[in-house]
């Protein structure tokens, strides 16, 4: 007897279930693994095994007749998911903040949750200063300044605006422990970082290169700007000691110079992409049926872009003095390219796309 639409779907539901509790077995197993790879000292990323395990799972998918590239797509999500769970096991197992206390001011956003969950898997005892509220689970202070600031680390995560006024303030109180920003720029915050140092307060800045949905640090970069005060940078920097983050060092100057490209430059392409669309009088659904993959995949990172905060957005575009080269060279390369279309110039098109690829080979 043929088995029903609806047999077939039980069991279809009874295989899920069954890959899913594989898929929860493969976790526990992995953070094993995590443990075992500390105590021989080895690092927790192994590019060579990661190969290996995508390699036999493509020849795996050849035998049992699905596409490889399927295979490889379930494989690299479960190793992400293994590297996520070891990582965070690695953080728990240093506990280097044990029985230390931390105040992030500003800890009710998004970056500011993310630093209260990072610090209190370090052990750190986490306090919250924000007058919109607090984060369920830890001590809340409406204002940091009813404190004593007593803190072994404090930690701004304010608004670029605020944040100034805020690394302003502290300077003139006595603080003992470290204090650190995590602004996307770092000009508009140069008073404030330069009030500390000389204040004699063990100061220093970074910028995670990061949104607060990351549970894997390994590939993520972390930004670290000395302003004089080396040892409160170094000790900074041990609080990612036990992730898988490429901790990078530079000057203030450097960093929002780099930043108006990295940055301000893909985010004003983006919210130049989705403005032309909205202009364009197309219905999105429209466009949704006939998109390709390209158009797929930028409006992937452009939908991304617009669901952030627009004040942070709008700030890294306005308050960054050096912001304006990388806008006008976006405007500069789209009339370019519309001069090319326009007067028919292949050969110019050709070139401008070659120049595209000798650019990206130079970065590799």
């Amino acid at each position: 007897m043929a088995k029903t639409l609806n047999d077939l779907r039980a069991s279809l539901a009874d295989i899920d279930r069954r890959i899913l509790t594989l898929v929860g077995e493969r976790q526990k197993l992995s953070t094993s693994i995590g443990t075992a790879k500390r105590e021989a000292g080895l690092p927790l990323r192994d590019y060579r095994q990661e190969k290996a395990v995508i390699d036999r799972s493509r020849a795996a998918a050849a035998d049992f007749g699905f596409d490889p590239e399927l295979a490889e797509q379930l494989v690299v999500s479960l190793i992400r998911a293994s590297l996520a769970a070891q990582e965070r096991s690695e953080v728990t197992a240093r506990a280097g903040g044990a029985s230390r206390r931390a105040l992030v001011i500003g800890g009710a956003g998004k970056m500011g949750r993310w630093f209260v969950r990072f610090l209190a898997s370090q052990g750190y005892q986490v306090e919250v200063a924000d007058p919109s509220g607090g984060v369920e689970g830890y001590v809340h202070h409406a204002d940091w300044r009813a404190l004593e600031l007593t803190h072994d680390l404090i930690v701004v995560a304010a608004p670029l605006r605020a944040s100034n006024t805020i690394l302003l303030e502290l300077a003139e109180r006595t603080i003992e422990g470290i204090v650190f920003d995590i602004g996307s720029l770092k000009s508009p915050v140069r008073s404030g970082l330069t009030a500390l140092a000389q204040a004699g307060t063990r100061v220093t800045s970074i910028h995670p290169m990061f949104g607060p949905d990351t549970d894997l640090l390994s590939g993520r970069h972390v930004i670290f700007i000395d302003v004089g005060v080396a040892e409160a940078t170094a000790e900074a920097e041990a609080l990612f000691g036990s992730t898988m983050a490429v901790c990078v060092s530079m000057g203030l100057e450097s960093h929002d110079r780099l930043i108006a490209w990295v940055l301000g430059l893909s985010h004003a392409t983006n919210l130049v992409f989705l403005t032309a669309l909205g202009d364009s009088g197309e219905a999105a659904p429209t466009l949704a049926d006939l998109s390709s993959t390209t158009f797929d995949e930028q409006l992937r990172v452009a939908n991304r872009v617009v669901h952030d905060s627009p004040q942070l957005y709008y700030e890294i575009q306005s308050l960054n003095e050096f912001g304006g080269e990388s806008l006008t060279a976006l405007r500069a390369a789209a009339e370019r390219v519309q001069a090319i279309i326009e007067a028919g110039d292949e050969a110019g098109f050709e070139t401008l796309m070659q120049d595209g690829r000798r650019y990206l080979e130079d970065r590799r």
